[in-house]
């Protein structure tokens, strides 16, 4: 989408001088086409309006003034219809269909409000009476990081937004009466530990959300770092390994989910080669190709898939450390 400088005199002067300059969107909507006014060129930041206009009428739909605008030029044109998520470019106008009716809408940038003074929308919905300003839409377009993404063939919005490093919110929504609801919330973050990301989950289920949490490994376990590892037949696997002379046991569901992370003390036997740990009041004896669990009421076997077995616990016997006797 080309823009055109209704002002020339601003090529002609140096790039870091003062320059009011009005820049046509011609050519994104065979119906409409907009003007980003940027009242100081030469800054990053600066304030300005964003307008809507009917090609046929010339009649102005939709104009919001800002504080903050940030435009790029590419050969001397600005395109609109740019969303490079979550980060990247995102134009001024973007002209896209978002309650998912068929007929394309506006969002029009306001400022730098989203996170970490990313870019912020309004959303205007295309509707019988003209574009209609929707406070709903533009929650999501100015809580978050940055514009919102979606998915036609889903009919789905996605929202993502962070706090530092080991933060992030990843959303998704659905459309019923022109009004985004939430049907999936993710919130990861990371241990005090480092060992695990935690996770809060929200889904949609009959009509409420309904939250789960779980924890998986916050890396990915180094093959000299692993003493011993198998599955069973129900795709659950076990994970002894080692980290800064420590040893540590982690049990996880089929989808990796964490079911039991232990780092507490061991107990190896040379002669059994087998090493124990109590969690509470059970207690598990781990071999080279079976755990055995022993609660106060039973006692049980959990046999591993033999073509999965991955080192062995013989591995210890050359070891030292910290939470190992």
């Amino acid at each position: 989408m080309k823009i055109k400088i209704t002002s020339f005199l601003c090529l002609l002067l140096s790039p870091f001088a003062f320059c009011q300059t009005t820049f046509i969107v011609a050519d994104f909507s065979e119906d409409y086409m907009g003007k980003v006014h940027i009242a100081d060129t030469s800054e990053v930041f600066s304030p300005g309006w964003v307008a809507i206009i009917d090609k046929q009428t010339k009649k102005e739909l939709i104009k919001i003034d800002s504080e903050e605008l940030t435009f790029d030029l590419d050969n001397g044109l600005v395109e609109a219809n740019i969303k490079e998520l979550p980060y990247g470019k995102q134009s001024s106008i973007l002209y896209e269909d978002y309650n998912f009716d068929g007929v394309k809408d506006f969002a029009i940038m306001d400022g730098q409000n989203s996170c970490y003074h990313g870019p912020s929308f309004q959303i205007y919905l295309a509707t019988d009476n003209g574009f209609l300003f929707s406070p709903d839409f533009t929650q999501l377009s100015q809580e978050y990081c940055g514009m919102f993404a979606i998915d036609p063939a889903t009919k789905t919005i996605s929202t993502m937004t962070k706090s530092g490093c080991c933060w992030h919110q990843f959303s998704e929504f659905k459309v019923a009466n022109n009004v985004p609801y939430p049907v999936k919330i993710v919130e990861e973050g990371m241990s005090a530990s480092g060992m695990t990301w935690d996770y809060i989950e929200e889904n949609w289920v009959d009509g409420k959300m309904v939250k789960s949490e779980y924890q998986t490994l916050a890396f990915e376990i180094e093959a000299d770092d692993l003493i011993l590892a198998f599955e069973f037949k129900n795709k659950k696997k076990m994970q002894l390994f080692t980290t800064e002379e420590l040893l540590f046991y982690v049990f996880t569901d089929s989808e990796k989910a964490i079911e039991l992370f232990y780092e507490g003390t061991f107990k190896y036997s040379k002669t059994e080669n087998s090493i124990t740990f109590f969690n509470h009041n059970t207690e598990y004896v781990i071999y080279d190709d079976k755990i055995i669990v022993k609660t106060p009421s039973k006692t049980f076997e959990m046999k591993s898939v033999s073509n999965t077995k991955i080192g062995s616990l013989s591995k210890l016997k050359k070891m030292s450390l910290e939470n190992v006797h």
